[in-house]
């Protein structure tokens, strides 16, 4: 059921647009039609679309054309038709540019607090209580649960879990420092707990043994095969852990005595491993997912460097293969509706071209912001290296000069990168030619941008982050690799 509007929708700037006397029948019939066309792109009705420009110029800026199925010019016209449109229609019938406005109970309050972020993370719900005539005495629960079902209708905003949790802690937060304010306390939802008991639940032999074998994985070992392994970096243990907690919490929810699991032979055997991962894939549906399948490959292969016995490394041998059936060769459907995405005319044309555009930005401000430009000049060559050597990001930032980055030609060639299979996840060894035009925008960044990044450091990485470090890898809404 559609929640009824506190504020003037597309649908009413519409009619009023068309009953206008002031304006041409070409302008009216255009401004309809972009209002209509902008509302069906954002996917949300005209009825319920706040007639507003402050409320979905965000969304609004994100519509890219090619996305879209159109051409940029369509898509330019129509964002430039809505936001006169709605500049009109605000002008003409007074809308408040900020949505609703305060009523002067919930104004006292937003006054009182004194924290920007949490005044904030309010303010949607008091204008929502103002456009619904309720009092703070009355806010409960049940409010912000329909608030969030409103925002969820009329915005683009967050309605989670954590979204609820925020607005509730900041409620609290600001009821506790202010004594003007006489509402009850929200309810804070939890955030979900993990399942099963505690890892300091478990028998100590257990906790000991994974103790040790992960403390194995961060050194030089040999497999049951007499190959040498490189050790596993940080992040790697932490998710081998996480993994066998998970297992072992998994065994205890679907019957296994917490007792039994006395050591790590006992968690990976076949009597408790086979039910676990039977689990995994019921959760999974039809199809067991890659990490039901990894699951049971590491399983098997922990049993072999534990030296379990022969017929139960054969019984984990068989369960290992009966997953690997259904394992689907190629990139998983969600990375390749990105891909075809990203391959689109409209789309892969811009991102080829970028780097160009910021080398032209970052020659622009070179001379009064020179760490603003090398950034720029940095994010425009990663983006360069990343469209024709699609490597991880991790190797990204690890790329060195004269060791990654090589001229085997000579000073005048063009750059190749390589990596060493020992540098690189699955094992294989990677070259790229970079042609003329990607050396030449390399060479400048190095000669030109590069040496202002160093901060009197000697480092050799091509991305020199700080104390002689490589940049950290993308993180949030940074480029890639360009975390400073």
């Amino acid at each position: 059921m559609t929640v009824a509007p506190l504020e003037p929708t597309f649908s009413e700037a519409m009619t009023a647009i068309e009953d206008a006397a002031d304006l041409s029948a070409s302008v009216k019939r255009h401004w309809v039609c972009s209002l209509r066309q902008i509302a069906k792109w954002l996917d949300r009705p005209v009825e319920v679309s706040p007639a507003r420009w402050t409320a979905i110029r965000l969304p609004v800026g994100q519509l890219h054309h090619a996305r879209l199925g159109v051409t940029a010019k369509t898509v330019a016209n129509h964002k430039s038709n809505v936001a006169a449109a709605l500049r009109w229609f605000g002008k003409e019938y007074k809308v408040p540019s900020r949505g609703v406005a305060l009523s002067a109970e919930w104004a006292t309050l937003r006054d009182g607090i004194g924290d920007r972020g949490r005044r904030a993370r309010l303010y949607g719900l008091m204008r929502y209580c103002s456009g619904r005539s309720l009092m703070p005495a009355s806010v409960d629960d049940a409010v912000v649960a329909d608030y969030l079902r409103y925002r969820a209708e009329t915005t683009s905003l967050a309605t989670s879990s954590m979204a609820h949790r925020s607005i509730a802690r900041a409620w609290n937060v600001s009821a506790g420092e202010n004594r003007a304010w006489l509402a009850q306390r929200l309810t804070e939802t939890p955030v979900k707990a993990q399942e099963g008991p505690t890892w300091e639940d478990f028998p100590e032999g257990l906790r000991r043994d994974v103790d040790r074998y992960l403390a194995g994985l961060g050194k030089v070992r040999k497999g049951p095969n007499g190959k040498r392994s490189r050790p596993c970096s940080p992040k790697t243990i932490k998710t081998r852990r996480a993994e066998l907690v998970a297992v072992a919490r998994m065994a205890v929810k679907i019957g296994t005595p917490i007792e039994n699991l006395k050591s790590l032979a006992a968690l990976v055997h076949p009597d408790v491993a086979e039910p676990v991962l039977d689990a995994y894939w019921e959760n999974n549906g039809a199809e067991p997912k890659v990490y039901t399948i990894d699951l049971a490959w590491k399983l098997f292969s922990l049993a072999r460097q534990i030296g379990l016995d022969e017929a139960a490394i054969e019984r984990l041998d068989d369960i290992r293969a009966s997953l690997e059936e259904h394992r689907h060769g190629g990139l998983t459907g969600k990375n390749l509706k990105l891909i075809r995405q990203v391959l689109t005319e409209g789309i892969w044309s811009e991102v080829v071209s970028l780097p160009n555009v910021l080398m032209r930005q970052a020659r622009a401000d070179q001379a009064h912001a020179p760490v603003k430009a090398a950034v720029t000049a940095q994010i425009a060559v990663a983006i360069a290296i990343l469209s024709i050597a699609p490597v991880r990001l991790t190797n990204l930032v690890s790329i060195k000069l004269e060791e990654n980055l090589i001229k085997p030609g000579g000073p005048l060639s063009p750059f190749w990168l390589v990596f060493p299979h020992y540098d690189v996840k699955n094992r294989v060894d990677l070259q790229f030619d970079f042609g003329e035009n990607l050396t030449t925008l390399i060479n400048e960044y190095i000669h030109e941008f590069r040496p202002v990044l160093l901060r009197r450091s000697n480092a050799a990485w091509l991305f020199p982050g700080i104390a002689g470090e490589p940049k950290t890898p993308w993180v949030g809404q940074n480029p890639p690799g360009m975390v400073t």
